[in-house]
C-alpha cells in the first residue's frame, strides 16, 4: 500500500509558522482533516512494482482543491504553489521544494479519480467530520437541486472562449487602453474554429508585452483561455457532450447540461447528492438523498422542498418511513394513472411535461369532465416538427399524425393527509428553511465555478461536484466552529 508522503525536512520548515496565520484557511483544513483516505479510494489505480514512483496522491486532491477553493486553471494553481507559502504548507511540501507540472495534474484527474466514487465518498467524511465536532444535530434535510451547463454545449463551445476573451480584454483595458487599437478584429461567424484563431491572435498580442502580460489579473485569465483552447481543440471531432441534456428552469428557459440533486441540512451542510442529465425530474431523486443521507450517519426525520418533491410517490414513501414531508402540493402532482410515465416529466418552474428527449410541451388544454367521466383530462401538445426527427419516436409518435399530445388524469382528491399537514404551524415553521439551499447553490456556483462543467461527461461531472461539495462542506464547518 501507498505511504503518505511526508513533509520534507528543512532548515526553512519554521518559516510556515511565521508567514501563515492560525486562522488561514488553509490551515484549518490541514489540521481538520485526515486525508490519508483518499489511498484507499485511488489505491487501485496505481501499479506498485512497474515504472517510477508516482506523484503522492494525496498532493495532487489537495492540488484539486486549491484549483476549486481559489477558482484557478491548472497552469495558475500550480503557479501560485511555487510562491504561496500557504499553499506549500497544506500540499506537505517544504519551502524551497519544486512543485509539480501542471499535466501532472490533468493525467491525475483523468487516469487515477475516473472510476472512483468520490462523490459519495467526500460527502461522507465531512459528515463524518461534522457529526464528530457535534455540529450536524438536525434532523431535517432540505433537498433541491442546481443546473450546471455543459462545458461542451449543443452547438459549440465558442461561447465560452467570446466570454473569457472579453474578460481577458477587460482585464487588459483596465491597466491600458491603448491596447484596444492593437488587438485583432472580433469575428461573429459563430464558427468555433475561427474564434480559436482570433482568441490565439488575441493571446499572441497580450504575450508580446512582457509587463502586461505578467500583472496577475490580466495572467490568470491568459492561462483560462489557454486552457480552454487547448480543451476545444482536442473536443472538435464532438458534436456535443453527449451526457449532457437539455432542461427547463421555466417555460421560456432552458440550459443543456446536468443537473445536481442536493440534500442538506439545517446547519447548511451538503449531506447528500446525485447527478443526472438536465432533464431528469427532481423529485425522482428524493428517496435516492434521503437513502444516501441516511448512510453518511444523519437522522432524517423531516425533508424540506419545493412542489417538485410533492408527488404522490414521495407522499407515500416519506409516510412509509415515518418522515415528515414539508413539499407544497401543486395541481401538477395530483396528477395521476399516467401511460409512458417513465417517458414523460413535469417540470414544476415551467408548468409543462417534458419528453425524454428534453422537448418540453408547448401548450396544455383541459378536457372537463362528462357523464362517462369520473375525472378531469389535461391534455399537453408538442411541435411535432420536433417529433418527427426524434430518435426516439419508436412507440411514441406515429409518422404521419399531425399531432403529439400527452394526456394525464387528474385525480380529485388524493392528497387530503397532505393538504391537513401544510395547514400545520410545523409545516410553516419547516417551509422557512428552504431558503438556505438556495443560498448554498448560489455559493457552489458564484464562488467555486460550479456554474459551467469544468470537464466533458457525467464522470467528468461527478468528479467536480465530489471536490467542490468537499471543499464547500468544510468551509462551513470551519466557519460554524469559529463562531463557538
Amino acid at each position: 500500500m501507498i505511504k503518505q508522503q511526508k513533509l520534507v525536512m528543512s532548515p526553512y520548515t519554521d518559516l510556515y509558522d511565521l508567514i501563515i496565520p492560525k486562522d488561514n484557511i488553509l490551515r484549518k483544513i490541514k489540521n481538520l482533516v485526515d486525508f490519508s483516505f483518499v489511498y484507499d479510494e485511488i489505491i487501485d489505480t496505481y501499479c506498485f512494482n512497474n515504472g517510477r514512483g508516482a506523484i503522492d496522491p494525496i498532493m495532487m486532491f489537495k492540488y484539486l482543491m486549491l484549483k476549486i477553493t481559489f477558482d484557478l486553471s491548472d497552469v495558475d494553481v500550480v503557479e501560485r504553489s511555487k510562491y504561496d507559502m500557504s499553499f506549500k504548507y497544506f500540499l506537505d511540501i517544504a519551502p524551497e521544494a519544486s512543485v509539480i507540472d501542471p499535466s501532472s495534474l490533468t493525467k491525475f484527474r483523468k487516469l487515477r479519480l475516473k472510476d472512483s466514487n468520490m462523490l459519495d465518498l467526500l460527502i461522507n467524511k465531512t459528515v463524518s467530520i461534522a457529526i464528530k465536532k457535534g455540529i450536524l444535530k438536525s434532523k431535517s434535510i432540505i433537498v433541491d437541486s442546481t443546473h450546471t451547463k455543459a462545458r461542451y454545449n449543443q452547438l459549440s463551445p465558442r461561447a465560452i472562449l467570446v466570454e473569457q476573451s472579453k474578460l481577458l480584454r477587460k482585464s487588459v483595458y483596465e491597466i491600458d487602453e491603448e491596447m484596444k487599437s492593437k488587438f485583432p478584429k472580433k469575428v461573429s461567424n459563430g464558427i468555433l474554429e475561427d474564434q480559436i484563431e482570433y482568441c490565439k491572435k488575441l493571446i499572441a498580442v497580450i504575450e508580446e508585452d512582457d509587463n502586461l502580460s505578467q500583472y496577475p489579473k490580466v495572467k490568470e485569465k491568459l492561462n483560462l483561455l489557454n486552457e480552454s483552447i487547448d480543451d476545444d481543440i482536442e473536443q472538435l471531432t464532438l458534436s456535443k457532450d453527449e451526457d449532457a441534456k437539455v432542461g427547463h428552469k421555466t417555460a421560456d428557459t432552458s440550459f443543456f447540461g446536468y443537473k445536481t440533486h442536493i440534500a442538506m441540512s439545517e446547519e447548511r451542510i451538503i449531506t447528500s447528492a446525485t447527478i443526472t442529465s438536465g432533464e431528469k425530474h427532481d423529485g425522482k431523486e428524493l428517496e435516492t438523498l434521503i437513502v444516501k443521507s441516511k448512510k453518511a450517519g444523519v437522522k432524517v426525520e423531516t425533508v424540506i422542498g419545493d412542489a417538485a418533491y410533492s408527488e404522490k410517490e414521495n407522499i407515500v414513501y416519506a409516510k412509509g418511513n415515518d418522515i415528515k414531508l414539508v413539499a407544497r402540493l401543486s395541481e401538477c402532482v395530483t396528477h395521476g394513472n399516467r401511460k409512458n410515465s417513465n417517458k414523460f416529466e413535469f417540470n414544476k418552474d415551467a408548468g409543462m411535461y417534458v419528453c425524454q428527449e428534453g422537448h418540453m410541451a408547448f401548450k396544455k388544454t383541459l378536457q372537463k369532465k362528462n357523464n362517462t367521466q369520473k375525472n378531469q383530462m389535461e391534455q399537453y401538445f408538442f411541435d411535432v416538427n420536433k417529433c418527427k426527427c426524434c430518435p426516439s419516436q419508436k412507440g411514441c409518435y406515429k409518422e404521419g399524425n399531425k399531432t403529439k399530445t400527452y394526456s394525464v388524469t387528474i385525480l380529485s382528491n388524493p392528497h387530503k393527509e397532505q393538504i391537513k399537514f401544510q395547514e400545520s404551524e410545523y409545516f410553516q415553521e419547516k417551509s422557512k428553511e428552504r431558503y438556505k439551499i438556495e443560498a448554498k447553490n448560489s455559493e457552489l456556483k458564484h464562488r467555486h465555478g460550479y456554474d459551467v462543467a469544468s470537464a466533458t461527461g457525467l464522470k467528468g461531472m461527478h468528479l467536480q461536484s465530489a471536490v467542490t461539495i468537499f471543499v464547500v462542506n468544510l468551509k462551513r464547518i470551519l466557519t460554524i466552529l469559529d463562531g463557538k
